[in-house]
């Protein structure tokens, strides 16, 4: 991989607003003192990929939007550190924002910021290399 990469993984609920992910990725973002021109891209799972809110949002903040299979997130879920048996009962992984975030950033990814919820959507953001 070149340059090291942040990288926002996402999760919602069906018919979360674009303003609702805006705000947990903000959220997510402010709790390790980041702006939001610090993110290189978004990331969620492809069937989340469906969710126009996401979609949405990454262009808002000028982002592409990574849409990450599910075997790449079944792959990175080992590294997750929040488990919802909830999610994953209904997904295969335990935190589709933490898992699409580590997925996204390679294999050399680490958490910066575990998921965080703000009303029906999750964000966690992951960095492909050493700290920033």
């Amino acid at each position: 991989m070149g340059e090291a990469v942040i990288v926002a993984g996402i999760g919602c609920r069906r018919g979360a607003s674009a303003a609702d992910v805006a705000a947990v990725v903000n959220a997510a973002l402010a709790h390790v003192a980041l702006t939001p021109d610090s993110l290189d891209a978004i990331a969620t799972s492809e069937a989340k990929g469906r969710e126009p809110a996401i979609a949405a949002a990454a262009a808002s903040f000028g982002l592409p939007l990574v849409l990450v299979p599910q075997v790449d997130l079944a792959a990175a879920d080992a590294r997750t550190v929040t488990k919802s048996e909830r999610v994953l009962a209904l997904t295969g992984v335990a935190s589709v924002a933490e898992a699409a975030a580590l997925a996204a950033g390679g294999p050399r990814a680490r958490l910066l910021a575990p998921r965080i919820v703000v009303g029906p959507a999750t964000c966690a953001l992951a960095h492909s290399g050493d700290a920033p």
